[in-house]
C-alpha cells in the first residue's frame, strides 16, 4: 500500500496553530506525502498570531507548492492525491471554492479536487457569520466540500490552548482516515 498524498492549503483566517498541529501529525506520519501550499495572507497571519517560524508550516512536507504557480501538480486532475485540506479557510477563500474562482493554486487545486470527487475539507474560521458566508457554506456543500468549522470540543477536557488545537486538527484527520493519536475519544 503507497503513502496517502495530502494537500494542505493555508489561507489568511484567524487559525494558524490549527495547520501547525496539522503539519505535525502529518509530517512525522511515514505514510503520509504531504504537499503543503500557503498563501501569502496566511503568512502574514501567521507573524501576527504566533512567534512561529514560516518554516514551521512546511516541515515534514514532500513539496510546497507557490500559490501562484497553476502549473504545479494539484492544479491538474490528472495528479492523484487521496484529499485537501484548506486550514484556516478564510472566508474569501471559502467564496473562491464556492463559485468555482480558481484565481490561485489553492482555489485550482480546491476545484479539481471537487470536480474529481475527492475529499475537500474546509476549516472556516470566522464568528459572526453573514448570510453570505452561510450561503458560500451550502453551495460548497453542495458541490462536495466536508465544513467543518473550528469549533473545538471540551468532552475531552482540554488542559491547554494546545489541546484545543490538537482536537479540531484530529477532527480534520478523522475525515481522511488517517490514524492519529491527538486527542481521547468519548467513550476511550
Amino acid at each position: 500500500m503507497g503513502k496517502k498524498r495530502i494537500i494542505l492549503a493555508v489561507t489568511g483566517a484567524s487559525g494558524s496553530l490549527y495547520a501547525i498541529s496539522l503539519i505535525k501529525a502529518l509530517g512525522k506520519n511515514d505514510n503520509i506525502e504531504l504537499h503543503v501550499i500557503i498563501s501569502e495572507a496566511a503568512e502574514k497571519v501567521l507573524s501576527l498570531e504566533t512567534s512561529i517560524p514560516l518554516e514551521a508550516l512546511t516541515q515534514g512536507a514532500a513539496a510546497v507548492h507557490s500559490p501562484n504557480d497553476i502549473s504545479a501538480p494539484p492544479a491538474s486532475g490528472s495528479w492523484q492525491h487521496d484529499g485537501m485540506i484548506i486550514c484556516p479557510c478564510s472566508m474569501a477563500t471559502l467564496s473562491a471554492v464556492a463559485c468555482g474562482f480558481g484565481h490561485n493554486l489553492i482555489h485550482r487545486a480546491a476545484d479539481v479536487t471537487l470536480k474529481e470527487r475527492k475529499k475537500l475539507i474546509l476549516v472556516t474560521r470566522e464568528t459572526p457569520l453573514s448570510s453570505i458566508h452561510l450561503e458560500n457554506m451550502l453551495k460548497a456543500d453542495r458541490a462536495g466540500a466536508i465544513l467543518l468549522p473550528a469549533c473545538p470540543g471540551f468532552y475531552h477536557r482540554p488542559e491547554s490552548i494546545k489541546d484545543l488545537v490538537d482536537q479540531l486538527a484530529g477532527k480534520i484527520l478523522d475525515q481522511l482516515d488517517i490514524p492519529h493519536e491527538l486527542y481521547t475519544r468519548w467513550g476511550d
